[in-house]
């Protein structure tokens, strides 16, 4: 890979309006029909690019966008002042843009069949190799056209169908299974379980190490380092006279990183109690000017014997949990599973 000046071009090419035929960037007039290049017909990279190595090439890619004729149309060398066909002044022309960043062409087909003779062709050919009929761009379509086969399309609405009617199924079977009641039996209390937590919290530093972003309010011994990291993207740049430059713009991105030290409220010690009544207690523990009771939480269980066995049943709260006296008699919705759905006296 040759480079001059520290830079790197490759030729485009150009699909002719008048005959669909591919022609390199730069060339002014179609290879096949003869056809000038218009104004408005823009270039494009190929499958096949290569990086341009001769001199005469890079000067001419390094010359700036080309200029159409205003009195004729054709395409002239940013250089030129006159037009080469009709000698007009191409203070009147149209420069071609330039600058655009041109993404990568999609990838050529494996063969094109020349429709002329039938003859298979590489896939990044722009004219047949047995007869010379220029292998037109809506000729690379047979990849596309397998791919989108019509039994495919026949399939998949099927697939999609049969996995819509399982989803469905599997949502229904757990309705039926879980959410639904199949019956109703009669339990009698034979056993009650409480237990509760509380929590005593007090004011303590807490480290955070390596965190992302700034320190947050309140924050003491802070430390602070900043990451940075170099990232590279390569361009395509369209010089407008049928060559493109290759770039690479490269930016830092940098991320704070932050070691500190915050004062939070931390549990220090958690008191339990338990009972077998439908009163459950919390603790109320001694707690010091700096110091406050945290989250209180607890575990309510209610054990019914059954025609089916022991079923063990959560009450939502505590004034639920309170209804429930040993011996009491309740009628227990069940589900197919065997779990309780609800409670009645």
């Amino acid at each position: 890979m040759e480079k001059k000046d520290g830079r790197v071009f490759i030729e485009l090419e150009w699909i002719c309006p008048n005959c669909d035929s591919r022609n390199k960037g730069s060339r002014k007039t179609c290879e096949n029909c003869g056809a000038a290049q218009p104004d408005n017909v823009k270039f494009q990279r190929a499958a096949d690019e290569k990086v341009v190595a001769d001199e005469k090439s890079i000067e001419a890619a390094k010359a700036g966008a080309d200029i159409h004729c205003g009195f004729c149309g054709t395409r002239n060398p940013a250089t030129a002042t006159t037009c080469s066909q009709c000698g007009g002044d191409l203070k009147e022309g149209k420069k071609r843009e330039a600058g655009q960043v041109l993404k990568a062409a999609p990838p050529p087909p494996k063969s094109l069949t020349c429709a002329n003779c039938g003859t298979e062709n590489p896939g990044t050919a722009a004219a047949c190799k047995q007869c010379g009929v220029p292998l037109k761009q809506a000729a690379a379509a047979p990849a596309p056209a397998k791919t989108a086969a019509a039994p495919a399309r026949k399939v998949n609405p099927w697939f999609l169908g049969g996995i819509g009617a399982l989803l469905l199924f599997c949502c229904v079977a757990a309705i039926f299974w879980f959410v639904l009641p199949s019956k109703s039996v009669k339990g009698t209390v034979t056993d009650l379980y409480w237990q509760t937590t509380t929590a005593v919290q007090e004011v303590q530093p807490v480290n955070y190490s390596n965190e992302r972003g700034s320190a947050p309010s309140g924050a003491y011994n802070v430390s602070c380092h900043t990451e940075s990291e170099e990232v590279c993207e390569e361009k395509t740049v369209d010089q407008g006279n049928g060559y493109a430059e290759v770039v690479q713009e490269c930016h830092t991105e940098s991320e704070q990183y932050c070691d500190y030290t915050l004062d939070e409220w931390t549990t220090i010690q958690s008191y339990d109690l338990s009972g077998s009544d439908n009163y459950p207690v919390y603790e109320e523990p001694n707690i010091t000017s700096d110091q406050r009771v945290g989250n209180t939480v607890n575990t309510l269980t209610v054990t019914f014997s059954t025609s089916d066995g022991q079923k063990e049943y959560t009450p939502d709260s505590a004034a639920e949990f309170q209804q429930f006296e040993i011996g009491s008699v309740w009628t227990l919705k069940m589900n197919r599973a065997g779990g309780i759905l609800s409670v009645e006296p």
